[in-house]
């Protein structure tokens, strides 16, 4: 095998691992590790951070929001090491790589591709290693809903909102910005059910010990 064959074979294996690291269902480990609960029968059901952190406390919330973030960020800090060494590597594969992070995510490997997460935290992760104003810009709109609200999906949709602008802003990539769109967009379609209950009125707070 040639260095042009290896560098090939390593250059798309970044998305395989990206995925696979993208599907570790954290929230699951951590509440089997240290509970006795199943998260996908508790609370809302949602794996992520802020279910684990109602139903086992803030402590395993933290480190699933952790986990969450690293799935992002590990493969695209890892891929942008690979591009400083080698050619060919451009925002295209970079945003190849953020979206089979983002979408092990969603639809997890481990799972059967099912019970999945919501996605903010894999994009931030992402967002914070590929352009680092896009996410500070997100991140921005996050907390002043979330302040506003007291409603964290209230935060994270203002996020997805935030985040393709400002991706394009900072980057003025296409292909880094339709990764941002896409996520935005997924991350929406996560999110309906609470959409549907913040027009009702009836999405609960942070504080609450209910749906996420």
């Amino acid at each position: 095998m040639n260095t042009g064959d290896q560098h090939i074979i390593i250059l798309w294996g970044f998305p395989l691992f990206a995925y696979l690291l993208g599907s570790i269902p954290w929230g699951v480990v951590l509440t089997r590790l240290f509970t006795s609960s199943d998260i996908r029968q508790q609370g809302s059901g949602n794996i992520g951070a802020t279910n684990v952190s109602r139903v086992a406390g803030p402590t395993l919330g933290l480190l699933t929001f952790a986990g969450d973030i690293l799935k992002g960020a590990v493969p695209i800090y890892l891929a942008l090491k690979f591009a400083g060494q080698h050619q060919g590597v451009n925002d295209f594969f970079l945003a190849i790589v953020g979206l089979a992070a983002f979408f092990g995510h969603l639809y997890p490997l481990f799972m059967k591709f099912k019970s999945g997460g919501k996605g903010v935290a894999t994009a931030a992760g992402c967002f914070g290693v590929l352009a680092p104003l896009a996410c500070l810009a997100a991140l921005s709109a996050f907390i002043i809903f979330l302040l506003l609200s007291r409603r964290i999906s209230a935060g994270s949709l203002a996020s997805a909102v935030v985040l393709p602008i400002a991706a394009w802003f900072s980057t003025h990539s296409w292909e880094i910005t339709a990764c941002a769109a896409i996520m935005s967009v997924f991350i929406f379609i996560r999110h309906l059910d609470n959409i549907k209950r913040l027009i009702a009125g009836t999405e609960p707070t942070f504080s609450d010990k209910h749906k996420s």
